[in-house]
């Protein structure tokens, strides 16, 4: 038995010892524990470990690497699993969790083949609803770093330019939807041209992600280039991250592609993930989407991302792109749930095809744990305030 009392701290429960998520609070650096969280100020952790969870972000222990994220595991999970408390344990609350880390740099992909189909269907009805290099290449686009936050974050709706029958007009989006997704949070030692096998050396934890985007404003721009302002003002992030380690049974291969890929993509053993989530919208749940239909492993992305030479480097984000499975249930966005707003969406007050002010939006997930046990992925919750008229 625990000394840590919390019917929330159990193999049968998301946050329970096999998970372990770290996170920043008021009093620093956080692993939570159930319902709570322990403080690791104050903990024997030894000379090497101390130093990197004293600061009040996870930055220097993403910058350690995968040795010290191991080591830093274990010894968390020897303390929690004690039948007495360490000397200097302290339990709180979760309440103020911070941004946990500083965002160096944040790539979105497009991974979900369900997603990108839908959406071809919806922007292009006359064409290819998949466009020829999807299958050959992780598509994916530079986000701002800036605009990421943190979990219970408002999202104040964006202005922007949108078509018109008389040409383009500026104005607040009408059209403000979410993509649900899941993100890795990127350390180690800075490097480029990562082989599929090493990129795991190279992802400290993951985390859920919703990149808010404004349709209206995306379908009028997108066009040679890709998203800009449809996406550029906010990215909300789980304020837990999930260390990678805790999902070592829940890997799983995509689906195929069909065709071999080039050799700088192929992976050894996948690194495709086994997560459900759950979108509720207004506390009504409308989709499941399962990440395991995801044809693009983090993995792959990364050796894409850095095969030219970009570097990969602690606190970069990489976001999987929207999560969608072939049933209507598990579409991971409104604009595919409401089929580009021509099917109103039943919640329990009213109906919806896109975002409302005062709409809150909440995305959860599990995956399988070792011993039958449920690993948590911590909520993504964002709530949408009026657009700001000056």
């Amino acid at each position: 038995m625990s000394w840590i009392d919390d019917p929330a701290f159990t193999a049968d429960a998301p946050f329970g010892p096999q998970t372990l998520p770290y996170g920043v609070l008021p009093g620093g650096v956080a692993v939570r524990v159930g319902d709570r969280a322990l403080l690791l100020r104050g903990l024997a952790l030894g000379e090497r470990l101390e130093p990197l969870v004293a600061t009040g972000t996870l930055d220097a222990l993403l910058a350690a690497g995968r040795p010290a994220w191991s080591e830093l595991r274990a010894r968390l999970v020897e303390i929690a699993s004690a039948s007495s408390a360490p000397r200097g344990a302290e339990l709180v609350g979760l309440d103020g969790a911070s941004l946990p880390f500083t965002v160096a740099d944040y790539v979105d992909f497009y991974s979900s083949r369900h997603h990108a189909e839908n959406v071809g269907r919806i922007f292009r009805p006359d064409g290819e609803a998949l466009l020829p290099n999807w299958t050959h290449l992780p598509i994916g686009y530079h986000g701002r770093a800036g605009t990421v936050v943190v979990s219970g974050t408002p999202v104040v709706r964006p202005h922007g330019q949108r078509r018109s029958s008389a040409g383009p007009v500026f104005g607040p989006s009408g059209r403000l939807d979410i993509e649900a997704e899941v993100g890795f949070v990127c350390g180690g030692p800075v490097a480029s041209r990562l082989t599929p096998s090493q990129a795991a050396d190279h992802v400290f934890g993951v985390a859920l992600v919703n990149d808010w985007s404004a349709r209206d404003i995306q379908a009028w721009e997108y066009q040679p280039l890709g998203p800009f302002l449809a996406k550029s003002f906010a990215t909300s992030i789980s304020a837990w991250i999930t260390p990678l380690e805790a999902f070592a049974v829940a890997r799983v291969s995509p689906p195929p592609m069909g065709h071999d890929l080039l050799p700088y993509l192929v992976e050894e053993r996948s690194w495709g993930l086994d997560i459900d989530l759950r979108v509720e919208w207004n506390g009504t749940v409308v989709s499941r989407p399962p990440f395991r239909e995801m044809s693009w492993t983090f993995a792959q992305q990364l050796a894409h991302l850095s095969v030219n030479g970009a570097t990969v480097r602690p606190g970069d984000l990489i976001a999987s792109g929207t999560v969608s499975g072939p049933a209507r249930d598990q579409r991971g966005s409104f604009l595919e749930l409401s089929w580009g707003g021509k099917e109103p969406v039943a919640l329990g007050d009213g109906e919806r095809t896109f975002l409302e002010d005062g709409d809150t939006v909440r995305i959860t997930a599990t995956a399988p744990g070792e011993n039958g046990s449920v690993v948590g992925l911590a909520e993504v919750v964002g709530t949408i305030a009026p657009a700001d008229e000056r």
